[in-house]
C-alpha cells in the first residue's frame, strides 16, 4: 500500500555555527559594505533537447525537465556532479565517501543504474557493472546539464527507467572568451582549470582543461566494518575537452567534438591496504547538420563512449573496460501539421576484463519517431522506438504526452511511458555468478503535472505540481547463491512540489518530494530513497556581491532491502559567496554543511563534515 506523510524536515542548529560559518559570515561582512542595489533581471526561458531531441524552450515541454545553466553551475560553487543533482527536483544521490569517490543518483527513485546519463549525446555507462561514473565527470568541464525525470526509453532506448540526465561539454563562441580559476579548501582539496574559445572566420574552437586533488578524509567510519581502514581517503583527477564548429555554407554545419578524464580515487577496501579505483572516461563525436530543403533537416553522428575502471586492491587488480560505438541518422520534418522527427541508430558495445565472459559483446540497432504538435491550446508529442539487440532480443517502447493551457498563467499535461534496463554482462556472463536467462527489465509509468505562473513589474514567478506512477518489473536481484534473477517488482509513486521566482536581484528555487520507492511484494522502501527529499536555494545579489544560501534535508532511509539498517533523516545548510572585485575578476567561497550535522548518505560512510572551499576566478 502507498503512503504520503507530512514532511519531516529539518535542520539542527547550534548555538555556534563553527568555522565554516564564521569564515562565510566574516567574507559577507567584508564585502557588503561595498554594495549597492542593482536593477532587475529579465527572465528567458532555457531552451532543453532532452526532452524532444530537438531544442525547444522548456516553457513548451510536456515532460518533467529541469535545465541547469553555466552561471548556475558557476555559482553553486559543488566540488561534484553529484553534490548539484543533490538539490534538483526528484534527485537523491548516494556516495561512498568524498567528492571523487563512487557516486550514484536515484531519479524518481529509480535504482542509479536504471537512469541513463549522456555526455554530448553519448553514452558513457559501463555494460559490465550497469552503472555511470558521475564522479569522473567534472564540473569545470560542464556547460550545461538537463534533467528529464520519467521512462524515457522511446526517445533514447536502454537504461532510461527513472530517466536520462545530459551533460554538455562547453563549446566555441564567436568572439573570444577566457577563463581561468583557482581554488583550495578543507582537506587540501585544490583546483585549477582554464580554457579559451574564438573564431577563426566561420570556424569556432573551443578548449578547456582542468585538474584536482584532495587529500580526503576516511570514508568508512565503523570500524567493525570489514573494509575498514583508519587513513585518508583522497583523490586526483585531470581532464580536457575541445569542440570545433564549422558552418561551411547556409544550413550546412560541421561539428567535432572531444571529452577526456582520469581520476584516481582511493577508497577503504580492508586494512593495511591502499586501496584505489583509476576511472578513465572518454568521449568524441564527429556530426554533420544539412537542411536538405526548407522543411527538411538530418543529422548524421559518430562516436564512441569508453569506460575503463581499474580497481586495485590487497586482494588483486580487478580491470573493466567498456567501448561503446555509437552512429545516429536523425531527419527532422517540418509538417503541415507539426514536426516529425525520425531515424536509426546503432550501438556497439565491447567489454574486456581479467575474468572470461562467454559474450564480450552486443550490437543494438534502433528506430524510432516522434511526433510533435502545438495547436491552439493544446500541445501533443507521440514517441515509438524499436530497439533490437544481438543479445536480448527486441523491446518496442512507447509514449504520449498531452498539455492544455487553459490561461495565459495555467497549463496542465498527462503521460504516459514505457522504459526498459536490459541485464549487463556481469549480469548475464561473469563466471560461477550469472544467469544467461535474464529477462530485460521493464516499467510504466503514468503522470500528471499542473504548472501557474506569472510576474510583477519586478520579476516572475513559477509553481508546479506533478505526480506520477511507475511500475517497475522483473527487476533483477541476487538471490542466496549470488545469481541474479528477474524477481523483484518495484512501484515508485510520489509527488514533486517546485517553486521558482526571480524578484529584483532575488532568486529563489524550492522544491519537495514527496514519495514511496517501494518494494511491491514487501511494502519495504528501496534502500537509501526517502519518502521525503527537499531543498530550497536562494541566491541575493547586491551591487558587485552574490550571497547565496542553500537548505538540503531528507527524511529516514534504510541502507538494506530488508529495512533493518536505519539511516537517520538530516538537513544540512550550504552557503555560497562571489564578490566582483575588479573587472573581469572575482572571488568565491563556499562553505558546506557549516553546522557540522553528521549525516550519511551511506551506512558507515563518513559525508566529511563541515567544510570551506574558496578560490579566485577570472573571465574575459
Amino acid at each position: 500500500m502507498s503512503r504520503f506523510r507530512l514532511p519531516r524536515l529539518a535542520v539542527a542548529v547550534p548555538v555556534s555555527c563553527g568555522f565554516a560559518g564564521s569564515l562565510m559570515l566574516t567574507f559577507a561582512q567584508a564585502v557588503l559594505a561595498q554594495t549597492a542595489a542593482m536593477p532587475s533581471p529579465q527572465r528567458l526561458d532555457p531552451l532543453s533537447v532532452t526532452a524532444t531531441r530537438g531544442l525547444q524552450p522548456t516553457a513548451d515541454l510536456l515532460a518533467d525537465v529541469t535545465v541547469i545553466g553555466p552561471d548556475e553551475i558557476a555559482r553553486s560553487g559543488a566540488q561534484g556532479l553529484a553534490e548539484i543533482l543533490q538539490r534538483q527536483p526528484g534527485s537523491e544521490i548516494v556516495q561512498n565517501g568524498g567528492p571523487g569517490s563512487v557516486s550514484g543518483v536515484f531519479l524518481r527513485g529509480a535504482n542509479t543504474n536504471q537512469t541513463l546519463v549522456l555526455v554530448d549525446g553519448i553514452r558513457l555507462t559501463s555494460s559490465t557493472s550497469g552503472s555511470t561514473a558521475l564522479e569522473a565527470i567534472p564540473l569545470d568541464q560542464i556547460e550545461r546539464i538537463e534533467i528529464l525525470r520519467g521512462p524515457a526509453s522511446s526517445l533514447y532506448g536502454a537504461d532510461a527507467i527513472g530517466g536520462v540526465i545530459q551533460v554538455f561539454t562547453r563549446r566555441g563562441t564567436e568572439d573570444l572568451s577566457a577563463n581561468l580559476s583557482a581554488g583550495y579548501g578543507t582537506y587540501s582539496t585544490r583546483t585549477l582549470t582554464g580554457g579559451a574559445s574564438g573564431s577563426i572566420g566561420p570556424l569556432r574552437l573551443s578548449v578547456q582543461g582542468g585538474a584536482a586533488a584532495s587529500a580526503g578524509f576516511n570514508a568508512i567510519v565503523n570500524p567493525s566494518n570489514f573494509s575498514y581502514n583508519d587513513d585518508p581517503d583522497g583523490y586526483s583527477n585531470a581532464n580536457v575537452s575541445a569542440s570545433a564548429s564549422l558552418p561551411w555554407a547556409e544550413g550546412q554545419q560541421l561539428t567535432a567534438q572531444y571529452f577526456h578524464n582520469k581520476l584516481n580515487n582511493q577508497f577503504d577496501g580492508g586494512p593495511g591496504s591502499d586501496d584505489r579505483t583509476i576511472t578513465t572516461v572518454d568521449t568524441w563525436q564527429v556530426a554533420s547538420r544539412n537542411r536538405l530543403a526548407p522543411f527538411w533537416v538530418t543529422l548524421f553522428s559518430a562516436g564512441e563512449g569508453s569506460d575503463d575502471s581499474a580497481t586495485e586492491t590487497g586482494f588483486g587488480d580487478f580491470p573493466f573496460k567498456t567501448r561503446q560505438l555509437q552512429y545516429l541518422w536523425q531527419n527532422d520534418l517540418t509538417l503541415p501539421l507539426g514536426l516529425l522527427t525520425a531515424g536509426l541508430e546503432r550501438r556497439e558495445e565491447r567489454v574486456t576484463s581479467n575474468d572470461s565472459f562467454a559474450v564480450n559483446s552486443r550490437n543494438t540497432n534502433s528506430a524510432f519517431a516522434i511526433y510533435r504538435l502545438q495547436y491552439g491550446a493544446n500541445s501533443l508529442q507521440a514517441n515509438v522506438r524499436r530497439d533490437g539487440s544481438s543479445q536480448y532480443g527486441g523491446k518496442t517502447t512507447g509514449a504520449v504526452a498531452y498539455g492544455y493551457q487553459f490561461a495565459p498563467s495555467f497549463r496542465m499535461t498527462a503521460a504516459a511511458s514505457t522504459g526498459f534496463r536490459p541485464p549487463t554482462f556481469n549480469d548475464l556472463y561473469f563466471p560461477d555468478f550469472s544467469n544467461p536467462a535474464l529477462e530485460p527489465e521493464t516499467s510504466r509509468n503514468v503522470e500528471i503535472g499542473a504548472y501557474l505562473y506569472g510576474s510583477t513589474s519586478d520579476g516572475t514567478w513559477e509553481l508546479r505540481a506533478i505526480g506520477y506512477r511507475n511500475r517497475v518489473s522483473q527487476l533483477i536481484v541476487l538471490d542466496s547463491n549470488f545469481i541474479p534473477r528477474n524477481v523483484q517488482r518495484a512501484l515508485l509513486e510520489g509527488v514533486t512540489l517546485g517553486f521558482n521566482t526571480q524578484f529584483g536581484a532575488t532568486t529563489i528555487t524550492a522544491s519537495l518530494d514527496l514519495a514511496s520507492p517501494e518494494d511491491s511484494l514487501t511494502g519495504n522502501l528501496l534502500p537509501r530513497r526517502a519518502h521525503e527529499h527537499g531543498a530550497i536555494t536562494v541566491l541575493q545579489t547586491i551591487g558587485a556581491v552574490r550571497i547565496g544560501a542553500e537548505v538540503i534535508a531528507s527524511s529516514y532511509r534504510y541502507d538494506d532491502a530488508a529495512n533493518t539498517k536505519r539511516l537517520g533523516g538530516y538537513g544540512i545548510l550550504n552557503l555560497t559567496a562571489e564578490w566582483d572585485v575588479a573587472r573581469n575578476w572575482s572571488l568565491f567561497l563556499r562553505g558546506n554543511n557549516v553546522f557540522d550535522n553528521g549525516y550519511q548518505l551511506a551506512a558507515d560512510f563518513s559525508t566529511g563534515g563541515a567544510t570551506v572551499f574558496g578560490g579566485v576566478r577570472w573571465r574575459l
